[in-house]
């Protein structure tokens, strides 16, 4: 069923849209803009959209951007906009915004769906405030994992907003600024995306594969992943000149390629077989004698570490040895790729066993001196 189904007289009504963000089949599809720019763009845009089955028109009307003096949205104006392109596509509309007086005006205007930034989900004092505005209303939101990778911050920013709106409140995955990014615009760290899902199991996840790849050349493998990863739908950015868009020009596809790439992706059932298959549970055995293989080694070269802080203790030695950590790393790492491991997981792996095996050396180091 698609959310434009729920469209009569080009009137929406905000329960249909409601009703119909929890009967659209997966994947939902967002798209639209990254900002409206004209009246034109926005309606044309829409109506190719339409033909290619979105289920929502978004565009941003505010956009604070990192530095000043680029291009940072038209503003109220781009409302009506907005509102135009639904009469003229029978698509719901969302935007952003960032604080109380973004949702009055979105109110106002009649917007379907608003969504919290990245930029607004870091700050519990922003979505406080955004949640204070929605009180009592039944607008749907999406609220965006906050630009550094904090699951605790997403949840809290979730939680306010449900404790406050009577609609659904969605999750839209978009990545993590990550110093020394050079693939993605911003790290995927699916792990954090699927921290949510394990913590929330009851609120869906959106993926947003535009702002984590940052290049229209990423955006299919991202998506993909997210499929494959049972993401609950995508929110791609499209223009209908995207070399010329007035923001994050490189990211934003044309409805065309828009459509072309949710026809290349594969979706899979998100959800498992009432009954598995004999070989699938076999797999599954044998991964969980692996898993609790793995954790006893891991026990013991605890208990190694904890020896080793004792033998630091007595000869008088740091707990930190750089040479010696550089030597773990550098032959850890030649012995995962010729195991076929990626070194950002095998770094990644590395950093919280040595984390570990600080702490626990620091605990052998601190009760000796205690006792001494």
């Amino acid at each position: 069923m698609y959310l434009a189904s729920v469209v009569t007289n080009n009137t929406i009504n905000l329960r249909s849209v409601v009703d119909g963000l929890a009967q659209v089949q997966r994947p939902l599809l967002i798209s639209g803009p990254c900002s409206a720019e004209s009246e034109e763009q926005v309606v044309n845009t829409a109506k190719e959209l339409a033909k290619r089955g979105v289920h929502i028109l978004r565009a941003g009307i505010w956009k604070p951007r990192t530095r000043p003096n680029g291009f940072e949205g038209k503003g109220s104006v781009a409302l009506q906009w907005m509102v135009k392109a639904r009469e003229a596509s029978g698509l719901p509309i969302a935007t952003e915004v960032a604080n109380a007086q973004h949702v009055e005006a979105c109110l106002n205007a009649g917007v379907d769906v608003l969504w919290i930034g990245a930029r607004t989900s870091v700050s519990p004092f922003a979505v406080q405030e955004i949640a204070d505005a929605l009180k009592g209303t039944n607008v749907p939101i999406f609220v965006k994992n906050p630009m550094h990778a904090d699951l605790s911050l997403w949840m809290g920013a979730i939680e306010r907003v449900r404790s406050t709106v009577e609609g659904p409140v969605w999750a839209i995955h978009r990545g993590f600024s990550q110093y020394g990014q050079k693939e993605y615009r911003n790290a995927p760290m699916w792990e954090i995306a699927i921290g949510l899902k394990m913590a929330m199991p009851e609120v869906p996840i959106i993926c947003d594969p535009s702002h984590i790849a940052g290049n229209r050349s990423l955006l299919h493998p991202v998506a993909q992943k997210a499929m494959d990863l049972g993401m609950d739908g995508l929110m791609l950015e499209t223009h209908p000149d995207p070399q010329n868009a007035l923001s994050d020009a490189n990211q934003q596809l044309t409805p065309a390629a828009f459509g072309d790439l949710i026809e290349s992706l594969t979706i899979r059932s998100a959800s498992a077989p009432k009954i598995s298959s004999a070989d699938l549970t076999a797999l599954r055995l044998q991964m969980d004698s692996i898993d609790e293989q793995f954790i006893e080694l891991l026990h013991a070269r605890m208990d190694l570490a904890r020896q080793i802080g004792l033998h630091k203790w007595e000869k008088g030695m740091t707990i930190l040895q750089m040479e010696r950590w550089k030597e773990v790393f550098d032959t850890r790492e030649k012995w995962a790729t010729r195991a076929g491991l990626s070194p950002e997981f095998i770094q990644n792996f590395l950093e919280q066993v040595h984390k570990e095996s600080i702490r626990v050396q620091n605990e052998e180091m601190t009760s000796k001196i205690s006792r001494s």
